[in-house]
């Protein structure tokens, strides 16, 4: 098992909105009992079989990176934070489904990993107003993923889906809804859980199986860095 390859994952969002208990449900399949706030970044490896139950299949390692922090950072932190993002093979996206302001606050964490691991032709800003079109052209797989599903009103969940439609429609990446405390959200079979296959799938493909030079050249470090 350690010879298997792997996929770096960012997991990126505003702090409280459930990315280290995200997270350690993907990793552990458990739910995390006591929950802090990351300081810098973990890591944590989820084992994935790619295109399971086909000829092609293969275990991978994926490492989910939870970084810490928030959007509005000074520049130092961001500054510091910029080394998290090198060689990044996909981008988990979270956010709050009971909190608007982290929803919005996905464009600039996207903006900040992305400018990072982007060619210069794929810049996703242009005169610091997002721009759809330009980001479409991203290479790098993401994954919209909303927590705290329970906690809406079910009067509320209609215009609370509408809204994370629209993110999705923006960012070109498939949305899981979900309650971290609750593993059913993620049981095998579920449409939750075959996006989520599909997701690492797809991070897989650009990492090993398609010729891409902005991609790190044959990353050999335990960690990608």
């Amino acid at each position: 098992m350690a010879s298997l390859d792997r996929v770096k994952v960012l997991v990126l969002g505003d702090s409280g909105v459930g990315k280290s208990s995200l997270v350690h449900l993907l990793c552990q399949n458990q739910v995390l009992g006591n929950p802090s706030w990351t300081v810098g970044c973990s890591v944590d490896v989820r084992v994935h079989d790619y295109r399971e139950g086909t000829p092609e299949e293969k275990t991978y390692y994926i490492e989910l990176w939870d970084v810490g922090g928030s959007v509005g950072s000074a520049s130092s932190v961001k500054s510091t934070r910029a080394v998290f993002y090198n060689s990044v093979n996909g981008i988990i996206l979270v956010h709050d489904l009971t909190n608007k302001k982290s929803s919005q606050n996905l464009y600039p964490w996207s903006l900040e990993a992305l400018s990072k691991v982007s060619s210069p032709t794929g810049i996703i800003v242009s005169n610091g107003d997002y721009d759809r079109e330009q980001f479409a052209e991203n290479s790098v797989p993401l994954l919209l993923i909303g927590t705290k599903f329970d906690q809406i009103p079910e009067n509320k969940r209609n215009d609370v889906l509408t809204r994370t439609a629209f993110l999705s429609e923006d960012f070109n990446a498939e949305e899981i809804n979900l309650d971290c405390t609750n593993p059913r959200y993620l049981a095998a079979g579920s449409s939750n859980a075959v996006k989520l296959s599909r997701f690492f799938d797809k991070v897989i493909e650009k990492r090993y199986f398609t010729r891409d030079p902005s991609q790190v050249r044959a990353c050999n470090f335990s960690f990608c860095m």
